[in-house]
């Protein structure tokens, strides 16, 4: 998994509250089991026209957005069905961070385990950075997990709080499966006196 440490890059207003995960990416697109390649279908229904076509109305499709690694979200992002492709398209698409004043829990836990941050933030504070957000290619947001700071366009400092471990696992790329192999030495050890103290099993 990716590490994340510190993400400067252009934050995209989506301040629609209840986007559930099948907003994010639709249920047609959950055939793969590959974490790449989602990325052009994530929010398709409202990215999308019903030719194809780019909608250009939508946030992501605007010129000053298309590069965001940065979504500044409404309040219960992520709710509905717990499918794990919702941060996979995230990811694809090339968002590492989504800030919000609240997350459907599966979403929140599965966000770690995907190499994204999700941010947290109080009423007030989701306006200013809405406020921020809403300047285009001005729209510049600094996210430091170490110090955990989102530091915005003027100057502006916001902090944010986050659970211990989750950032030991951010900071240094560790998914599930990374976790396992930081124990390797040991099971290793275990196995080798497991076989000797049990040579017939």
């Amino acid at each position: 998994m990716q590490k994340f440490t510190t993400l400067t890059g252009v934050a995209a207003p989506l301040p629609i509250i209840n986007i559930d995960t099948d907003m994010i990416i639709p249920k047609q697109y959950l055939k793969t089991i590959k974490r790449t390649g989602l990325g052009t279908a994530l929010f398709s229904e409202m990215r999308y026209n019903e030719d194809g076509s780019d909608n250009g109305d939508f946030i992501l499709n605007k010129p000053a957005y298309k590069g965001a690694s940065i979504l500044v979200a409404g309040d219960n992002f992520g709710c509905g069905s717990s499918r794990e492709h919702a941060p996979w398209a995230l990811l694809d698409f090339g968002i590492r961070c989504v800030i919000s004043t609240s997350f459907a829990d599966i979403f929140y836990n599965n966000c770690f385990k995907n190499g994204i941050l999700p941010v947290v933030v109080s009423k007030e504070e989701h306006d200013k950075l809405l406020d921020d957000a809403s300047r285009g290619a001005n729209s510049t947001l600094t996210v430091d997990l170490e110090t955990q700071e989102i530091k915005g366009p003027d100057g502006g400092v916001i902090r944010f709080e986050i659970d211990p471990f989750r950032k030991h696992c951010l900071m240094n790329g560790l998914d599930d499966i990374g976790l396992t192999m930081e124990k390797a030495a040991s099971i290793d050890s275990f196995e080798a006196k497991a076989a000797q103290s049990r040579p017939w099993a």
